[in-house]
Protein backbone atom coordinates (compact mmCIF):
# COMPACT_ATOMS: atom_id res chain seq x y z
CA UNK A 1 0.00 0.00 0.00
CA UNK A 2 2.72 2.12 1.01
CA UNK A 3 4.69 1.25 -2.25
CA UNK A 4 1.25 2.48 -4.32
CA UNK A 5 0.64 5.78 -2.89
CA UNK A 6 4.39 6.58 -2.95
CA UNK A 7 4.01 5.91 -7.02
CA UNK A 8 1.30 8.20 -6.92
CA UNK A 9 2.57 10.79 -5.24
CA UNK A 10 5.57 10.50 -7.38
CA UNK A 11 3.57 10.50 -10.46
CA UNK A 12 1.34 13.08 -9.70
CA UNK A 13 4.39 15.87 -8.48
CA UNK A 14 5.78 14.83 -12.13
CA UNK A 15 2.92 15.67 -13.81
CA UNK A 16 2.22 18.97 -11.97
CA UNK A 17 6.06 19.76 -13.33
CA UNK A 18 5.44 18.94 -16.89
CA UNK A 19 2.73 22.27 -17.39
CA UNK A 20 5.19 24.30 -16.23
CA UNK A 21 8.02 22.86 -18.15
CA UNK A 22 5.77 22.71 -21.35
CA UNK A 23 5.05 26.81 -21.00
CA UNK A 24 8.93 27.88 -20.44
CA UNK A 25 9.13 25.75 -24.04
CA UNK A 26 6.76 27.56 -25.47
CA UNK A 27 7.98 31.26 -23.84
CA UNK A 28 11.31 30.00 -25.06
CA UNK A 29 10.22 28.91 -28.60
CA UNK A 30 8.12 32.55 -28.59
CA UNK A 31 11.17 34.52 -27.40
CA UNK A 32 13.58 32.42 -30.38
CA UNK A 33 10.95 33.28 -32.95
CA UNK A 34 12.67 36.74 -33.13
CA UNK A 35 15.77 35.28 -34.14
CA UNK A 36 14.19 33.52 -37.45
CA UNK A 37 14.15 36.75 -39.19
CA UNK A 38 18.03 36.49 -39.52
CA UNK A 39 18.95 32.88 -38.45
CA UNK A 40 15.99 31.06 -39.67
CA UNK A 41 12.79 29.46 -39.35
CA UNK A 42 14.38 26.26 -37.21
CA UNK A 43 17.42 28.19 -36.83
CA UNK A 44 18.29 27.19 -39.84
CA UNK A 45 19.54 29.89 -41.96
CA UNK A 46 18.64 30.98 -45.25
CA UNK A 47 20.65 34.42 -45.06
CA UNK A 48 24.07 34.46 -46.66
CA UNK A 49 26.90 34.88 -43.86
CA UNK A 50 24.53 34.45 -40.84
CA UNK A 51 25.32 31.32 -39.46
CA UNK A 52 22.41 28.57 -39.05
CA UNK A 53 22.24 28.01 -34.31
CA UNK A 54 20.41 24.48 -34.67
CA UNK A 55 22.37 21.98 -33.45
CA UNK A 56 24.70 24.20 -31.85
CA UNK A 57 26.04 22.79 -28.44
CA UNK A 58 24.16 24.62 -25.67
CA UNK A 59 27.56 25.89 -24.36
CA UNK A 60 28.95 27.39 -27.71
CA UNK A 61 25.97 29.25 -28.07
CA UNK A 62 25.63 30.67 -24.36
CA UNK A 63 29.22 31.78 -24.72
CA UNK A 64 29.29 33.82 -27.91
CA UNK A 65 25.92 35.19 -26.57
CA UNK A 66 27.83 36.73 -23.75
CA UNK A 67 30.50 37.69 -26.37
CA UNK A 68 28.27 40.04 -28.15
CA UNK A 69 26.16 41.20 -25.10
CA UNK A 70 29.74 42.24 -23.47
CA UNK A 71 31.19 43.75 -26.87
CA UNK A 72 33.96 41.42 -27.35
CA UNK A 73 32.13 39.97 -30.51
CA UNK A 74 30.81 43.30 -32.29
CA UNK A 75 28.03 42.89 -34.79
CA UNK A 76 25.58 46.06 -35.69
CA UNK A 77 22.28 43.68 -35.67
CA UNK A 78 23.23 41.61 -32.42
CA UNK A 79 24.49 43.98 -30.19
CA UNK A 80 20.78 45.65 -29.60
CA UNK A 81 19.19 42.59 -28.90
CA UNK A 82 21.67 41.09 -26.53
CA UNK A 83 22.01 44.21 -24.23
CA UNK A 84 18.48 43.29 -23.32
CA UNK A 85 19.04 39.55 -22.84
CA UNK A 86 19.49 38.58 -19.09
CA UNK A 87 21.62 35.79 -17.83
CA UNK A 88 18.35 33.44 -17.63
CA UNK A 89 17.59 34.29 -21.51
CA UNK A 90 21.09 33.41 -22.62
CA UNK A 91 21.19 29.79 -20.60
CA UNK A 92 17.18 29.29 -22.27
CA UNK A 93 18.69 30.26 -25.67
CA UNK A 94 21.41 27.92 -25.83
CA UNK A 95 19.59 25.10 -24.61
CA UNK A 96 16.92 25.72 -27.11
CA UNK A 97 19.05 25.89 -29.98
CA UNK A 98 21.07 23.06 -29.30
CA UNK A 99 17.84 21.33 -28.93
CA UNK A 100 17.17 21.56 -32.65
CA UNK A 101 17.97 19.54 -35.64
CA UNK A 102 21.12 20.98 -36.82
CA UNK A 103 21.16 21.67 -40.67
CA UNK A 104 21.85 19.18 -43.42
CA UNK A 105 24.26 19.89 -45.98
CA UNK A 106 23.09 20.21 -48.95
CA UNK A 107 23.87 18.20 -52.22
CA UNK A 108 27.61 17.96 -52.70
CA UNK A 109 28.28 18.98 -56.16
CA UNK A 110 31.93 19.50 -56.23
CA UNK A 111 32.97 16.28 -54.54
CA UNK A 112 36.93 16.99 -55.41
CA UNK A 113 36.83 20.44 -53.36
CA UNK A 114 35.03 18.32 -50.46
CA UNK A 115 37.83 15.88 -50.59
CA UNK A 116 40.50 18.56 -50.92
CA UNK A 117 38.86 20.07 -47.68
CA UNK A 118 39.09 17.11 -45.71
CA UNK A 119 42.45 16.60 -46.23
CA UNK A 120 42.82 20.46 -45.27
CA UNK A 121 40.80 19.49 -42.39
CA UNK A 122 42.82 16.78 -41.32
CA UNK A 123 46.21 18.48 -41.82
CA UNK A 124 45.18 21.01 -39.55
CA UNK A 125 43.90 19.26 -36.95
CA UNK A 126 40.02 20.34 -36.81
CA UNK A 127 38.93 17.13 -35.33
CA UNK A 128 40.62 17.65 -32.20
CA UNK A 129 38.31 21.03 -31.00
CA UNK A 130 35.42 20.27 -33.35
CA UNK A 131 35.16 16.60 -32.80
CA UNK A 132 35.68 13.47 -35.46
CA UNK A 133 31.59 14.12 -36.82
CA UNK A 134 32.68 18.09 -36.29
CA UNK A 135 29.39 18.42 -34.48
CA UNK A 136 30.86 20.14 -31.93
CA UNK A 137 30.96 20.15 -28.16
CA UNK A 138 30.69 22.18 -24.97
CA UNK A 139 32.01 25.27 -25.89
CA UNK A 140 33.39 24.67 -29.60
CA UNK A 141 31.40 25.29 -32.45
CA UNK A 142 29.34 22.73 -34.81
CA UNK A 143 31.03 23.06 -38.02
CA UNK A 144 28.95 19.67 -40.07
CA UNK A 145 25.81 21.37 -42.47
CA UNK A 146 27.12 25.09 -41.34
CA UNK A 147 26.42 27.48 -44.25
CA UNK A 148 29.97 27.50 -46.66
CA UNK A 149 30.03 31.66 -47.30
CA UNK A 150 29.63 31.77 -43.32
CA UNK A 151 32.57 29.61 -42.61
CA UNK A 152 34.38 31.11 -44.95
CA UNK A 153 33.93 34.59 -43.37
CA UNK A 154 34.65 32.85 -39.94
CA UNK A 155 37.89 31.64 -40.96
CA UNK A 156 38.95 34.77 -42.57
CA UNK A 157 37.92 36.81 -39.31
CA UNK A 158 39.96 35.03 -37.54
CA UNK A 159 42.78 35.20 -39.92
CA UNK A 160 42.23 38.94 -39.63
CA UNK A 161 42.68 38.83 -35.63
CA UNK A 162 38.63 40.63 -35.74
CA UNK A 163 36.98 37.41 -34.38
CA UNK A 164 37.13 37.03 -30.66
CA UNK A 165 35.87 34.85 -28.87
CA UNK A 166 36.60 30.88 -26.87
CA UNK A 167 39.28 29.22 -28.66
CA UNK A 168 40.35 32.37 -30.48
CA UNK A 169 44.22 31.83 -30.19
CA UNK A 170 43.93 28.15 -31.58
CA UNK A 171 41.56 29.43 -34.78
CA UNK A 172 43.59 32.75 -35.33
CA UNK A 173 46.95 30.12 -35.25
CA UNK A 174 44.85 27.77 -37.70
CA UNK A 175 43.37 29.86 -39.98
CA UNK A 176 46.43 32.37 -40.49
CA UNK A 177 48.55 29.97 -41.78
CA UNK A 178 45.51 29.23 -44.43
CA UNK A 179 45.69 30.29 -47.77
CA UNK A 180 42.17 31.23 -49.56
CA UNK A 181 42.09 27.73 -51.41
CA UNK A 182 42.42 26.23 -48.33
CA UNK A 183 39.66 28.00 -46.89
CA UNK A 184 37.22 27.60 -49.62
CA UNK A 185 38.07 23.93 -49.79
CA UNK A 186 37.44 23.40 -46.00
CA UNK A 187 34.53 25.17 -46.26
CA UNK A 188 32.74 23.69 -48.96
CA UNK A 189 33.74 20.15 -47.13
CA UNK A 190 32.42 20.84 -43.62
CA UNK A 191 29.60 22.55 -45.15
CA UNK A 192 28.55 19.36 -47.11
CA UNK A 193 28.85 16.92 -44.26
CA UNK A 194 25.78 15.20 -43.51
Amino acid sequence: MRVVRFGILSATLLLAFIPAHAADNAAIKEKAAACAGCHGENGISQTENIPSLAGQPDQFLQWQLVFFRAGARKNEQMQPIVEQMTNEDIRNFGAYFSQLPPPKGPEDKDPDLSKKGAQVAAGRRCASCHTDSYAGTKGVARLAGQRQEYLVKALHDYKAGQRIGNGVAAMVDVAYRMSDEEITAVSHYLAHLK
